[in-house]
């Protein structure tokens, strides 16, 4: 559910009580914990943490006009949520995650980046801030570019080796239109023949 504010202020303010009581906390575990090199704003209609243009030119592959997403925190219609783009495709980040995150007895609703909750008490804070801490841009910005460069790595050979060229449409039907004249043609040669044999009769 994505808001209309334009500033984080604005985005709070814009909760029910409870909500903003709980993102502000997270928001509070997220900033304490955030390497000075990242900036906050509204991102994609969510509070967002990102890598500024001024750090990382090149800006997110998706859409280079957005600076490089990091983190987001949202209310969404059913619950909240904390999108951590630092743990997406690091399988060791995400296992450790997993771990220390279970070892708090918290329940852990998670999907690729997004850690779902319906209300403070269901977040592993000390966890989450230290998964905001193990990140400093730098670092983020290396894993990002190789997540990158082995995408087209991998992209590269399969487009190398090449399928061969599937059949068009109306080629296809050309050669069902000749198999279907031949058949014809196969059926009229006995029919002439009979003919022939009459009129010698």
């Amino acid at each position: 559910m994505q808001s209309k504010a334009t500033t984080v202020d604005q985005y709070l303010a814009s909760l029910p009580e409870d909500r903003r009581t709980a993102i502000s906390a997270i928001r509070d575990v997220i900033l304490e914990n955030l390497d000075k090199d990242y900036e906050e704003g509204i991102q994609y209609g969510m509070i967002g943490y990102y890598v500024p243009h001024k750090v990382f030119p090149a800006g997110y592959h998706c859409d280079p006009k957005q600076p490089l997403p990091f983190a987001s925190l949202a209310s969404q219609k059913n619950h909240m949520a904390v999108y951590l783009m630092g743990i997406y495709g690091q399988p060791r980040h995400e296992k450790w995650f997993r771990e220390a995150w279970a070892k708090t007895g918290k329940k852990l609703d998670m999907g690729k980046s997004c850690v779902r909750f319906k209300k403070l008490q269901d977040v592993a804070l000390d966890v989450l801030g230290e998964a905001i801490r193990r990140a400093p841009a730098k670092a983020y910005i290396q894993q990002y570019e190789s997540v990158l460069q082995s995408t087209v790595k991998k992209k590269a050979p399969a487009a190398a080796k090449g399928k061969p060229a599937a059949k068009s449409k109306p080629a296809a039907k050309k050669a069902v239109a000749s198999k279907a004249a031949a058949k014809k043609t196969a059926a009229k040669k006995p029919a002439a023949k009979k003919t022939a044999a009459k009129k010698r009769a």
